[in-house]
């Protein structure tokens, strides 16, 4: 039976990506090795991280201003990191509160400064993304989460402020066409659009970079990694080869004009299907729905089991919702194919047909 991952992250990649990846673990572009037991200072390899870079570069056609850099320890790293190396003594740093993720990058950022709650929706559930707030003209940065994994809101536009941004998207990078410009800073652990759980995307603007009084541990610094152009350490050479490959794929698909195009098929698809159901509905505010992630609850609790049974049947998985909403959630990350989203929206329909 075809399965149909609808999985948060880690999450389902091409279908293309996933057999290169599987051969390069075997044998790499016929060298009689294993991608994983390769020098990262090697040609081959360098090539790859080469590659890995420039096509993000390439993608968000970044200025000479920006770095991109892959990095381990996942974005809960980057949530203290990114503070540590912006945030200066008698400085505050401004976080919009848009759910659990945001909330841990406010808590770990406190550790090395004066970081304030400028916005938040916890008051619904963060089922809305807070608008028309006035981010103060000193302020060190303001953050956002870009897309909310968990309540399934996205930021449908940028926020208005003179200061640096820095955005966490892990779970929506290349999932649209956006002005990476707009942002000093930009995170995204690779588990979602970009490749397997291991690495962590980061594009930075070096000007940002060097002005904060602080002694930063190296591993720690962005301007190392710069540097060493993400081979300070032994990188995970693995995942970036896969997100090089996911890249590539981004590529031959027509770029993120045309995955963004895609993506907006397969929502309006589900959410059209929600909004006409009178048993099943979507929880999140209309103008906020985020294109990839789509929590949803029955009108009753008593029909849950019932229901993720009938998506085991029909080879549908990862849908049983956060504990934080409750019911279910499908993650429709650039890989799935709109006839998966159109097996879930046959079977939300046939389950209403039968017990609505």
């Amino acid at each position: 039976m075809k399965k149909h991952n609808f999985s948060a992250g880690p999450a389902i990649l091409p279908a293309s990506v996933m057999q290169q990846a599987s051969e390069a673990a075997l044998n790499y572009n016929n060298t009689g090795l294993s991608i994983l037991e390769m020098s990262h200072r090697g040609k081959e390899i360098v090539a790859v991280m080469d590659e890995a870079i420039q096509s993000v570069k390439d993608i968000f056609n970044l200025p000479e201003n920006y770095e991109v850099l892959y990095l381990t320890g996942g974005a809960s790293t980057q949530f203290f990191m990114t503070a540590m190396n912006l945030l200066d003594q008698g400085q505050t740093a401004y976080y919009a509160d848009t759910g659990a993720w945001s909330k841990k990058a406010y808590k770990e950022g406190q550790h090395f400064g004066s970081i304030e709650v400028i916005a938040s929706s916890e008051d619904k559930n963060y089922t809305y993304i807070p608008k028309g707030f006035t981010v103060p003209g000193d302020a060190a940065y303001l953050h956002i989460t870009t897309n909310n994994t968990i309540f399934g809101t996205q930021y449908k536009a940028v926020p208005h402020t003179e200061s640096s941004i820095v955005a966490d998207m892990s779970s929506d990078i290349f999932s649209r066409e956006i002005d990476a410009t707009q942002f000093d800073l930009i995170y995204a652990g690779a588990q979602k659009n970009l490749g397997p759980a291991g690495t962590t995307m980061v594009v930075v603007n070096k000007e940002i970079l060097g002005k904060v009084n602080r002694a930063i541990p190296t591993m720690l610094d962005y301007r190392t990694h710069i540097g060493k152009k993400s081979a300070f350490n032994t990188p995970p050479v693995f995942p970036i080869y896969v997100c090089m490959l996911s890249l590539r794929w981004i590529k031959e698909q027509g770029g993120v004009a045309a995955i963004e195009q895609n993506n907006n098929q397969k929502a309006d698809l589900l959410y059209n299907a929600l909004d006409e159901s009178s048993l099943f509905k979507a929880v999140v505010a209309k103008e906020d729905r985020s294109i990839m992630n789509v929590p949803f609850v029955m009108e009753t609790d008593e029909l849950n089991e019932a229901f993720l049974n009938v998506c085991t049947e029909a080879g549908i998985s990862g849908v049983k919702g956060h504990r934080s909403v409750g019911g279910f959630r499908a993650s429709i990350y650039n890989a799935m194919p709109i006839d998966s989203v159109k097996v879930l929206v046959d079977v939300i329909k046939e389950f209403e047909r039968t017990n609505g």
